[in-house]
């Protein structure tokens, strides 16, 4: 998958008077739907040239606009690395393409702003995981969602334990033992019996583990939750190297060596999805006892306003949810009662962008889950 930090959301904030293209789409991966993935990319691209002629676009200008988009269809390089979903944005200057662990519904917008809602999820906390499998062997790291896992080359980055220690030779006769001191992580700190590795053994370990935790931040994204994956031995080990802030205190034991992806994804979902939804559910809850103050609101108007001045804390929105108008030159906030046209906007999408690049949280939820029963709802900081 490519990936998507807070820094891009100023790319989806930005407003313009020109017009800004947002398609996105499903993509199958195998199968006899595979084939049809270059098609459909193609139909969305002739639907958003119609809606730029619509829109008295030259024909022309429309044409070279949409090049970009039109080069991938026939590339055969392109559909070989696919993730769930797609997602191509386009205007005059710029031109990016996303395939993402989301499986979207076909989607063409044309507005002054990129469309960014359907990628919401990737932003939620309980969107993306980690897996961390350490062995003599190899290390692997693992990026996960709930549905999808992929394999993050790191063989440049983190390499085999074996070839940087060579302990193999007393792998087989260390078993692990829990002990109650200690570590950097505050978990506890590995013992032995069995055998007892010499210090300069064990210490060899540790500083190859802090090595490893040193790497770590710079490719893991957004404190995203950390699972490990190992013989038992090596799990604590880790821990008491470990200082990133979002390693979850249960781990996978046992070799991973030959485990697939789809097996440590299982394992380590079980594991983090009571982690994954507590954010969003104790928001939730949080919201229905404030329900009357002002300290929530489902009033678009006021939220927005609320979300420029960084003072929406939470905000929820209903899967598929729109509201169309546009920003007045003095800021008000002009709604319309049709759909998308003229220089107007999805202003839900402007409420979730605006939420985010200030700090806060934002959820899609089913309408049935909306704590406010509206379509957009949000929770203040103060």
């Amino acid at each position: 998958m490519d990936r998507l930090t807070r820094e891009d959301l100023k790319f989806f904030a930005a407003d313009d008077s020109r017009w800004r293209i947002s398609l996105y789409m499903p993509v199958h991966k195998a199968g006899r739907e595979k084939e049809q993935n270059p098609i459909r990319l193609k139909n969305l691209v002739r639907r958003a040239e119609e809606g730029l002629e619509e829109r008295r676009m030259r024909s022309p200008e429309a044409e070279q606009m949409l090049r970009p988009a039109r080069k991938l269809v026939d590339d055969p390089l392109f559909w070989q690395n696919q993730s769930d979903g797609l997602a191509l944005f386009i205007s005059g200057d710029s031109f990016r393409c996303f395939r993402v662990p989301i499986h979207f519904q076909e989607l063409s917008v044309i507005s002054t702003r990129f469309h960014f809602t359907p990628l919401l999820p990737l932003f939620e906390d309980e969107g993306r995981f980690y897996i961390l499998a350490l062995s003599q062997n190899m290390i692997r790291l693992l990026e996960a969602t709930k549905h999808t896992v992929d394999e993050v080359d790191v063989e440049s980055l983190l390499p085999a334990l074996g070839e940087a220690l060579q302990f193999d030779r007393f792998e087989k006769q260390l078993q692990f033992h829990t002990g109650t001191s200690t570590g950097r992580s505050g978990g506890r700190a590995a013992m032995y019996h069995g055998h007892d590795p010499s210090d300069e053994e064990k210490g060899r370990l540790l500083r190859w583990f802090h090595r490893i935790d040193d790497d770590l931040p710079g490719i893991l994204r957004g404190g995203s939750p950390l699972v490990l994956a190992g013989v038992e031995y090596l799990l604590p080990l880790y821990r008491e190297a470990n200082s990133y802030p979002s390693l979850v205190e249960e781990g996978i034991p046992g070799n991973a060596d030959g485990a697939r992806p789809e097996e440590l994804h299982s394992k380590a979902l079980a594991i983090i999805e009571p982690i994954m939804t507590k954010s969003r559910e104790e928001a939730i809850a949080k919201f229905s006892g404030l329900s009357g103050t002002g300290k929530v609101s489902a009033d678009l108007d006021q939220i927005l306003e609320g979300a420029d001045h960084g003072r929406v804390e939470v905000l929820f929105v209903a899967e598929g949810a729109w509201k169309w108008g546009r920003i007045a030159p003095d800021g008000s906030i002009i709604k319309s009662e049709g759909t998308e046209g003229g220089a107007e906007e999805d202003l839900i999408n402007l409420a979730a962008v605006r939420t985010l690049l200030n700090g806060g949280s934002a959820y899609a939820l089913q309408r049935d889950r909306m704590p406010c029963g509206e379509e957009v709802c949000a929770l203040y900081r103060y």
